[in-house]
């Protein structure tokens, strides 16, 4: 009888190690799928939102300073749509955050309550949101 009892108890520990296993397991695969889709590196040039004829003045806007990024942004807004459009703000405010501080702040609070979670652009919120709050 106490054979049986101890048969019992290895099994018993057995499955329950093997339980073990499969939840390590598990809450192992969430993370390294959650460091790949973290690792994915979005680039602004990429995303949709911005007529290709505006590529260049943008690079030269960019190049040139932030008063020119700026007057560009304003020049071009009603021709761009998000995500691009929220891009190109963050990149604007990261631009003017020496010159401008509070107004670089103001652009970064009203493009953070327009982006949902799900956007692109997301990430870089969440990036700068440590600079800008």
């Amino acid at each position: 009888m106490t054979k049986a009892i101890w048969v019992l108890i290895i099994l018993a520990v057995g499955y329950i190690g093997y339980l073990l296993y499969q939840q390590w397991d598990k809450a192992r695969l969430e993370h390294e799928t959650r460091k790949k889709e973290e690792a994915t590196v979005i680039v602004g040039d990429n995303l949709p939102g911005m007529p290709y004829q505006l590529d260049q003045s943008l690079r030269t806007a960019k190049t040139s300073g932030p008063v020119a990024f700026q007057s560009w942004f304003k020049a071009n807004e009603s021709q761009l749509a998000d995500p691009r459009k929220a891009w190109i703000e963050l990149e604007l405010c990261v631009a003017m955050s020496r010159q401008s501080p509070a107004e670089a702040k103001r652009i970064f609070a009203k493009v953070k309550g327009r982006v949902p979670p799900s956007s692109p652009v997301w990430s870089k919120v969440k990036e700068l949101e440590k600079t800008f709050d």
